[in-house]
């Protein structure tokens, strides 16, 4: 218990935070229209009408709470309503980008720390792609990409790997290098190639380096996954959901929609730290 203190109390702090705004921000409408109206309101009236506006500036906690339950499980899940309907149109994206943004990213790591070559070209060149902003190169990806034939879930999938794969990068290439000198003239001293140090050594000890470069990559990669859904004016999906939101003014089902985005990576991340517990246990890395 002691320990979910540090927790409810931001946790707490945090709502109490935003219905303090939530007031503030939606107040001045009321005020306008009761002004209007010829009529002066006090503060004891102002504060129920900031919490159940139909198009809140900025929504109560309870209102998005109440959206995002009905778009859960008030809504059957084939429903164009329903949030488990776009979050796994979204999650088909986020796990294919995120597969081969990782697979890339660990093939580049072990090409940048056996190749002073690529060392050299390829990593300054991963560092440059990141400077990049996803909402300038987006829409170029997908032009490029309808532009022969190719639409559907691969430009979403293509722009989700291009923001995980460079956190696997880094982290690889620190967890494969983290073998320190003695260990290397070991197997040095034993013959050992290029082939079974990688597999001896250089892979295992990398594990915990590449475990959190995953969850951030994964992270990563459901942005990429929303971010590729708004240029292609898509109808289904997380993106989507934002989108029509911001045209119909539905600031609340665009937090909802914010709030399963985040439920979902939470989820993503919960299930990699589940196999990186599992993994490392069994390597005797971890209790």
């Amino acid at each position: 218990m002691k320990s979910l203190l540090p927790i409810l109390t931001v946790l707490v702090v945090l709502v109490v935070g935003w219905y303090a705004a939530s007031v503030w921000l939606n107040a001045p409408w009321v005020r306008d229209q009761a002004a209007r109206a010829g009529q002066e309101v006090s503060f004891a009236q102002v504060l129920p009408q900031t919490m159940n506006q139909e198009r809140p500036v900025l929504p109560a906690p309870h209102q998005v709470a109440a959206e995002l339950w009905k778009g859960l499980f008030g809504q059957a899940v084939t429903s164009k309503r329903s949030l488990v309907y776009h979050g796994w149109i979204t999650l088909s994206a986020t796990l294919m980008g995120f597969g081969i943004g990782a697979a890339l990213g660990i093939l580049l790591a072990i090409g940048i720390v056996h190749n002073r070559a690529m060392d050299q070209s390829v990593m300054p060149w991963a560092i440059a792609s990141q400077t990049i902003p996803i909402l300038a190169i987006a829409p170029m990806i997908i032009v490029v990409l309808n532009s022969v034939g190719v639409t559907g879930l691969v430009p979403k999938a293509i722009i989700s790997a291009y923001l995980s794969f460079f956190p696997v990068v880094v982290g690889m290439v620190k967890g494969l290098r983290s073998p320190d000198a003695m260990q290397m003239d070991q197997l040095r001293t034993w013959n050992a190639s290029a082939g079974q140090t990688l597999w001896k050594l250089r892979l295992p000890a990398s594990l915990p380096y590449l475990f959190a470069s995953l969850k951030v990559g994964v992270a990563a990669s459901l942005v990429g996954a929303i971010v590729g859904e708004m240029p292609t004016g898509a109808v289904a999906g997380l993106g989507a959901r934002l989108l029509s939101g911001s045209y119909y003014g539905q600031t609340v089902q665009i937090w909802a929609a914010l709030f399963a985005a985040a439920l979902l990576a939470a989820g993503l991340v919960a299930v990699i730290a589940g196999i990186e517990r599992v993994t490392l246990r069994r390597m005797g890395l971890a209790r």
